[in-house]
């Protein structure tokens, strides 16, 4: 694991530093802290586009950069340390690659220009209420109707789908195949008859997710990706493609900075912790315990580097930072005693509420992405090679 840029990396990182210290404020909203809308993305998109940043593992004659794994970990860390976002999507970082391999050259025509420019925002329809962790045992059906394909089920968790276009969805065309097998991946308009969305509330009062409804939707069967029941195949598709969540862990960092400063300069009556020595110590194990998950991070991308495919270190990253963001958050809800339970942005001396709703927030870490329990047992037994229960 090189902990270090070689010459060519170092180039590299001056190349994106300049180009943030240019562009960076059209990625950014005047107040700082809210997102961008997708109206106020396009000039910073415009800029990414032009250097094929927006889908920096995508080959040149795509509009991609063709990036080294070692340029997306750079590219993309450089810019959470900056606060900003490639703003390239799902669509960009999932469907675009699996369409570059198993698409047709049409739909690669068709498809893949709306995804650099943000015109089309594209949804994952992946889980459902009885296949979360067991994806492949998903129900919702595609019933093959001449050239056509006739959708039915559910999918939830899906983010974003109330803002998307379109989504990509496993659907199952062959309900007598083996689970993994008879499976299709297709593609369908979100606001054609039949299709429902339905935006779930988390309890930290946010609608990231979605509960989507499928009443006998009709799909073209040239709206699907590679072949009839191999779809299962194109999802899993493992791509060259940088995705060691260097942002989440560059955001772990940029938390306890932020709470480091505010335990210094505030009042003593609205840090009742930095008097403890009980916090100061949780304090700096979360600082060690972020460097850590860095490491994890630059592993699982060396790994990549080296034409390998992370295993059981994804697993281990990601477990490993699933379960330090609800540390984090613990810690510094603590920091502000009592404060800490005012949540609704009326008080200043309450943070206006970021830590008790990142406290809140960071429940599903560990359920999000595959859960924890799943990790353990793909360390347990890819990693340290024990015997399955």
């Amino acid at each position: 694991m090189d902990l270090l840029d070689n010459a060519t990396e170092a180039e590299f990182r001056g190349v994106v530093q300049a180009f943030v210290a240019e562009h960076g404020h059209k990625g950014r909203s005047d107040d700082g802290d809210e997102p961008l809308n997708r109206d106020e993305q396009q000039d910073w998109r415009a800029a990414l586009v032009e250097r094929g940043w927006v889908a920096p593992a995508w080959p040149p004659e795509y509009g991609g950069a063709g990036l080294s794994i070692k340029q997306q970990f750079i590219l993309n860390q450089e810019l959470a340390e900056n606060g900003l976002s490639n703003v390239g999507g799902l669509g960009a970082s999932y469907f675009g690659p699996a369409l570059l391999v198993h698409g047709s050259e049409e739909q690669k025509q068709e498809l893949l220009p709306g995804i650099l420019s943000g015109e089309v925002m594209w949804a994952q329809g992946w889980s459902e209420p009885g296949s979360g962790s067991d994806l492949a045992s998903l129900q919702t059906r595609a019933t093959r109707d001449g050239d056509e394909y006739v959708i039915n089920g559910q999918k939830i968790w899906t983010s974003g789908a109330q803002y998307a276009d379109r989504m990509y969805l496993l659907t199952r065309t062959d309900p007598d195949a083996p689970k993994h097998r008879g499976i299709s991946l297709l593609m369908l308009g979100m606001r054609q008859p039949g299709v429902s969305v339905r935006p779930l509330t988390t309890m930290d009062n946010r609608q990231p997710f979605n509960e989507v409804f499928f009443e006998d939707v009709r799909v073209p069967v040239s709206d699907r990706i590679g072949e009839e029941n191999r779809g299962w195949y194109v999802g899993m598709t493992l791509t060259d493609f940088e995705r060691s969540d260097i942002g989440s862990n560059v955001a772990v960092r940029h938390t306890l900075a932020s709470a480091l400063e505010h335990a210094k300069s505030a009042p003593v009556e609205q840090v009742r912790g930095r008097e403890s020595d009980a916090w100061r110590s949780a304090f700096t194990e979360r600082w060690i315990e972020g460097q850590v998950s860095f490491l994890f991070a630059l592993l699982n991308v060396s790994i990549q580097d080296a034409k390998m495919v992370p295993n059981y270190e994804a697993s281990m990253a990601k477990l490993f930072l699933s379960e330090l963001n609800q540390r984090v958050s613990l810690t510094n809800h603590r920091l502000l005693g009592l404060y800490g339970l005012i949540w609704d942005g009326s008080r200043e001396d309450a943070l206006n509420g970021t830590y008790a709703r990142a406290h809140l927030g960071s429940v599903s870490s560990t359920v999000a992405g595959g859960t924890s329990e799943i990790q353990r047992n793909i360390i347990a037994t890819r990693g340290l090679g024990l015997p399955r229960g």
